[in-house]
């Protein structure tokens, strides 16, 4: 069987170069390795890997671009497996990678890979089309089971159902009969109450329509 073919992408030169000689050592053939998430996506299509290995926060921004990444490469070339490593538990992107596509992903903490054989173990599951995630990630993913819309306001729940809709700040405003700023100020309430950080782009908008859609019937 011929070894797995895995891109790396870290900026941390110690961590990355750790990476790759670790999954050299575990069998997989590591066709590249970078230090920000845009050179991978620009040469993902001579790589050809079977997994893609990304930190989840890389220059030029450091929040989300390693999800960003993994997002577009299960759009554009959905057979390459994402794994995402991470110093901490995001459970905002863990969602957003699962909503993007069926397996071939995993979510692992940095600081809890213990060993040769469980890195091995998750990279082949992954590739194989499994869903591999680290314990606390499960655990604080079942832990927001609740409604999270509960803690929303009547105006709030107005403001986020037509957002839902697809309309603006502006529109909303219009249907609603109040100003653009009160809209924008309960659209800010939105985000902070669903723990949707600022990550400089649209996707939190995305992230609270998704939590709008999949709310209890």
């Amino acid at each position: 069987m011929p070894a797995l073919r895995v891109a790396v992408a870290d900026d941390s030169v110690l961590l990355r170069e750790g990476l790759i000689r670790v999954l050299a050592e575990a069998g997989a053939e590591v066709v590249g390795g970078y230090g920000d998430a845009d050179r991978l996506l620009a040469e993902l299509p001579t790589l050809r890997p079977d997994l893609a290995v990304l930190d989840v926060r890389m220059p030029p921004t450091y929040r989300d671009e390693g999800v960003r990444a993994a997002i577009e490469i299960r759009r554009s070339h959905p057979g390459i497996g994402i794994l995402l490593l991470s110093q901490y538990v995001e459970v905002a992107y863990a969602q957003e990678l699962l909503a993007s596509g069926s397996g071939g992903v995993g979510y692992l903490l940095k600081d809890r890979v213990a060993s040769l054989a469980q890195l091995q173990d998750a990279v082949e599951r992954i590739a194989a089309g499994g869903t591999v995630l680290d314990p606390e990630v499960v655990s604080q993913l079942l832990g927001r089971r609740h409604d999270p819309l509960e803690s929303l306001t009547a105006r709030e729940l107005e403001v986020l159902g037509l957002m839902a809709e697809g309309r603006t700040n502006s529109a909303i405003a219009e249907q609603l009969f109040i100003s653009t700023g009160a809209v924008e100020k309960n659209v800010t309430s939105i985000f902070g109450k669903l723990g949707l950080e600022d990550s400089g782009s649209d996707h939190r908008r995305v992230l609270a329509v998704l939590t709008w859609l999949q709310r209890p019937a």
